[in-house]
């Protein structure tokens, strides 16, 4: 097997390895198998034109040609002509597949279904990372750089994960980068055998290339030097995941999990539901997630609630990071629950959908017992139960003892005001909401006498006498701005009207957080009651002293409003009272974007692996920019503009340093001067296509750049006059340094830009060749460093095992 055929098969291994990585975001895996199958044929492609040969740049745009020829036969074989060619509508559909593929990435939570869109986005990726290392590491012979893209791929995948297995994808990924690195030395040294000592010491005093001798460094130097650069390039990738910012929305959200084991132990990271109540809303089908069966006489009031958010920063409501404990046989009394207000008990079974996976149990609130198997912890603070290592929801079956609160209006009015500790924390509104929030508040509580009133007041305001409207096709919008277009347009749903209330009843100084979960369901013939996509809901709950967290319903047309503020807001036309189940003719029915396996559906809500409702999302239109996206895009632009422009910049500082030189009088200083202009000219002839040779003198060196390099005569003698110089200062009795050197090298360097082509200037200029010492540099100082920390403790180590059995130390 050639030493070519073997790095491509090095270079798609690596390829694939690093797209492993990718493999825990989306459900099931088959895209894998296709992008392998596609690589191969890519390489393959590469492989018979590198045979033919063609010219670097042309085998990389066959390479490029195959792979859209492969996307197109793959994605939109109906639109090419002939089912191979791509026509301008087969472009068409592959701009309407990314689009299509970047909206489902913003909507499902992780593992997202494998949709046309997102299949396309992994599968093309991951072959456009393919040609680009198969393009650096095969075809330019520099396997070193190829860990950049395959970084990338990694990193990405690294920061979108869960962090269960990253350290799997991230020991695959190193593998077959060294694997590729090791390939190029071997590869090097059977064509070369010994190699110049570019990138070795040099003494002091003498150029890096045409003076020194002919040893050189080993020949194993390529392949030492590409073990320090994957060392190195591997600790970068540790690094960048943990210190480049998180993205919001969709797939680049994360969930919170329970943590830690034993009694007492771990938090709840703070939660995004990752989930799109809009979407789920506009499925045609409503498809069950739960069954219960329950022994209260009425299931109005049985909202299944899943978690409450109680952070709010002025752009979305969050679940703030919360200690978990094991699951109480009892759970403690519910927060501010005092003995005067009617509660009763009732039991409930639940079954969950086996497609129904999410790690929060949904529970009737407020819940005192609950009988359920598997790894669950309990969040007292939020009365939640969440599973733990993987623990979800698919298939369970559970049963909970909850109270039926039944406060009176009286109570709720006569209630004192709640400790300071509850207040400060549930009543924190950010300096960026805008004013017109709790100025409408405060017009719309006008004449209320408590925070009860205001609270009904601001419950009618939304449902009945405001003017708003029931629509699930509102965009859902960002920032604190979408909460000021909510009021301005008064139409959206459950989570503009909850967010919204909950968010002018702090203003107000009433403790609020915003509830997720489904509300009661449909009750069927056989006594069970069922609960589907459709029954998913955002709900504010307002805390009241005497009776503790309150649900307050203010989206029309959907659940119920409770008795206990019916009761204090008669209306006169019994026609504006929400009616008790929403009519399945109110529910809009957009067409779903998703496949309608119970994965695909499912997982648009969050229903398969996340929580069961969501704010809106963050990347949706309408909304401003978070700090933490400008951080991350400015991040992600630092890398894809500035990263590939360093060789350029470090070419250009060094040329100014080297030949802009005036500093020192002594003799010593001008010949400094002269063999830093020579290390500039060899280094120059390099960035050309002139490779250095340390084997040769300075003279024979200058007639090599001359030959290969063809350049005229007036740069010719330039570059003759630089190699004399050299030799006066290095071999004459008495040195006496030439002046003028430095502008003998440009005029050679404008010799060697007149004589090459317009590609070959663009990679002097773009991605100089003797860039390359920047590795060889950072290749030695880690070899240095090792040698110092690490050396002599391995030399005991290997002593130790090369030591016969039985003798003593």
């Amino acid at each position: 097997m050639s030493g070519s055929v073997r790095l491509a098969i090095c270079a798609t291994l690596a390829t694939v390895a690093a797209a492993g990585a990718l493999l825990p975001l989306v459900d099931p895996a088959s895209w894998l198998l296709q992008a392998v199958l596609l690589l191969a044929v890519q390489s393959a492609a590469g492989v018979a034109a590198r045979r033919v040969p063609l010219a670097r740049p042309l085998t990389v745009a066959v390479q490029a040609l195959v792979t859209l020829l492969l996307l197109t036969v793959a994605f939109v074989r109906e639109q090419a002509l002939g089912g191979l060619l791509p026509s301008p509508q087969a472009f068409h559909e592959f701009a309407l597949l990314l689009r299509d593929g970047a909206d489902d990435v913003g909507q499902y939570a992780i593992p997202a279904p494998l949709t046309d869109g997102i299949r396309l986005m992994l599968v093309g990726g991951v072959m456009v990372i393919g040609l680009v290392v198969d393009a650096l590491a095969v075809t330019y012979r520099s396997a070193a750089p190829a860990g950049l893209p395959l970084l990338a791929l990694y990193s990405v995948a690294a920061g979108l994960s869960d962090g269960g297995n990253d350290w799997l994808w991230f020991l695959l990924a190193a593998v077959g980068y060294l694997l590729l690195l090791l390939a190029e030395g071997r590869d090097r040294l059977s064509q070369w055998g010994r190699v110049f000592s570019g990138g070795a010491p040099h003494p002091p005093g003498m150029p890096p290339s045409g003076l020194a001798g002919a040893g050189g460094g080993p020949a194993l130097a390529p392949v030492r030097t590409g073990r320090r650069i994957g060392v190195l390039a591997l600790g970068i990738a540790l690094a960048v995941p943990a210190a480049l910012p998180s993205l919001d929305g969709g797939l680049l959200d994360r969930q919170g999990s329970g943590g830690g084991s034993g009694s007492g132990g771990g938090t709840i990271s703070a939660v995004n539901p990752l989930v799109s109540l809009q979407d789920s809303l506009n499925q045609p089908e409503n498809k069950e997630v739960l069954r219960y069966r329950t022994s209260s006489q009425t299931t109005q009031d049985l909202y299944l609630r899943i978690v409450a958010l109680d952070q709010f920063d002025g752009t979305s409501w969050k679940s703030s990071e919360r200690h978990v404990t094991d699951v109480p046989s009892q759970l403690p009394s519910p927060a501010g629950l005092g003995p005067s207000v009617r509660v009763s008990s009732i039991d409930t079974s639940i079954t969950a959908a086996e497609w129904y996976a999410q790690n929060w149990l949904p529970l009737p609130y407020p819940a005192s017992r609950v009988e359920i198997d598997g790894r669950w912890r309990y969040e007292p603070e939020g009365r939640t139960l969440v599973g733990d290592r993987g623990q979800t929801t698919r298939g369970a079956r559970y049963r909970v003892t909850s109270l039926l609160v039944e406060p009176t209006a009286e109570q709720l009015a006569d209630a004192p005001a709640p400790p300071s500790r509850l207040r400060s924390e549930y009543t924190k509104v950010p300096d960026s909401l805008p004013p017109m929030v709790a100025r409408t508040a405060r017009e719309v509580t006008a004449g209320a006498a408590n925070a009860y009133q205001k609270a009904v007041k601001l419950q009618d305001w939304f449902a009945v006498s405001g003017g708003f409207r029931y629509d699930t096709q509102v965009q859902s919008g960002s920032g604190s701005a979408a909460i000021v277009r909510f009021l301005k347009q008064k139409e959206g749903f459950c989570v503009h009207f909850s967010f919204s209330m909950a968010a002018m009843a702090r203003t107000l100084g009433i403790p609020a957080r915003v509830a997720v979960g489904f509300t009661p369901g449909t009750t069927e013939a056989d006594g069970s009651v069922s609960v589907g996509l459709k029954d998913a809901h955002a709900w504010p709950e307002l805390y009241f002293e005497g009776v503790g967290w309150t649900r307050f319903e203010p989206t029309p047309s959907r659940g119920t409003q409770p008795d206990y503020t019916i009761d204090q807001t008669p209306s006169g036309d019994p026609s504006d009272e929400p009616t008790a189940e929403p009519s399945a003719s109110s529910e809009p029915t957009a067409a779903p974007t998703a496949s309608e396996s119970c994965t695909a559906e499912m997982k648009k809500l969050g229903t398969c692996g996340g929580a069961a409702a969501q704010q809106p999302d963050s990347g949706a239109s309408g909304g401003g920019w978070s700090a933490t996206k400008v951080t991350s895009w400015s991040s992600l632009a630092v890398l894809l503009v500035v990263v590939p422009l360093l060789p350029m910049l470090w070419r250009r500082r060094i040329r100014t340093r080297r030949l802009g030189g005036s500093g020192g009088r002594t003799e010593q200083d001008a010949a400094d001067r002269v063999l830093a202009a020579w290390r500039e000219l060899t280094d120059s002839a390099w960035d050309f296509g002139v490779l250095p040779d340390d084997s040769l003198t300075s003279r024979r060196a200058v007639a090599r750049m001359v030959r290969i390099a063809d350049l005229d005569d007036e740069s010719a003698r330039a570059a003759q006059r630089v190699a004399t110089a050299v030799e006066q200062v290095l071999y004459a009795p008495r040195p006496r340094p030439a002046a003028g050197v430095a502008d003998d090298v440009r005029l050679v360097l404008a010799g060697f830009r007149a004589r090459a082509g317009r590609r070959e200037r663009l990679r002097a200029l773009l991605a100089p060749r003797s860039a390359a010492q920047l590795m060889w540099a950072a290749g030695q100082r880690w070899s240095a460093l090792v040698q110092r920390w690490g050396a002599p403790r391995w030399a005991r180590w290997a002593a130790q095992l090369r030591a016969p059995r039985g003798q003593g130390s």
